[in-house]
């Protein structure tokens, strides 16, 4: 269950970068760089943070030709994708909810204290969104009022939760990652926000 939820969010991640580069009217090979960098950019940062060198995705190809084919699909089916920013929203959703779980087990294996493990999920969770963003100038949207980052911390406190019950993995990966996936499409759908600090 890890690897194939590792192997759907990284595809997801790579459709979003392609799909937002897309929308920026981006040549063919930039579009491929980004849709690139969104899929590996938080776990490169993971990597490098916990002293995980060369970074994951140097020594398993199968990351490469995950992309390329995310990158390919986005092309071939962007007419298909008429509503690009629904489109995009759900793929960036499931990638934010598989990262989040991969960069608390990566932390577990090493023996993190847990809010360590949370903010190491987080980040391999939103910083690949945050390089396509500055990319495609855009101002990220873990800064924005929307609540992103704040879920994949709330997913991590129910993975931990969840943990103490000694659930079998699959179920607690699973689980874990529909929270995040629900909470998210209820944020967007009910309007919760952030409130916004303002200095005049």
């Amino acid at each position: 269950m890890f690897h194939l939820l590792d192997i759907i969010g990284t595809m997801a991640f790579a459709m979003s970068g392609a799909l937002t580069a897309m929308s920026k009217k981006l040549d063919p090979f930039g579009v491929f760089i980004i849709a690139f960098v969104t899929a590996v950019g938080g776990g490169t940062l993971r990597d490098i943070m916990i002293g995980r060198t060369p970074v994951g995705w140097m020594l398993d190809l199968k990351y490469v030709y995950v992309i390329i084919i995310g990158f390919i699909l986005a092309i071939l089916f962007r007419k298909k994708f008429d509503r690009l920013r629904t489109s995009l929203f759900l793929f960036d959703t499931i990638g934010l909810g598989v990262f989040t779980l991969i960069g608390l087990e990566k932390g577990i294996n090493i023996g993190l204290h847990p809010v360590i493990c949370i903010a190491l999920g987080t980040m391999t969770a939103c910083f690949g969104g945050v390089i396509r963003d500055i990319l495609c100038t855009e101002i990220p949207v873990i800064f924005r009022r929307e609540i992103y980052a704040t879920i994949c911390i709330l997913g991590g406190i129910v993975f931990f939760l969840l943990r103490k019950l000694n659930l079998d993995n699959d179920v607690l990966y699973l689980t874990t990652s529909i929270v995040i996936i629900s909470v998210r499409l209820m944020a967007v759908k009910f309007k919760w926000y952030l409130p916004t600090l303002e200095h005049k």
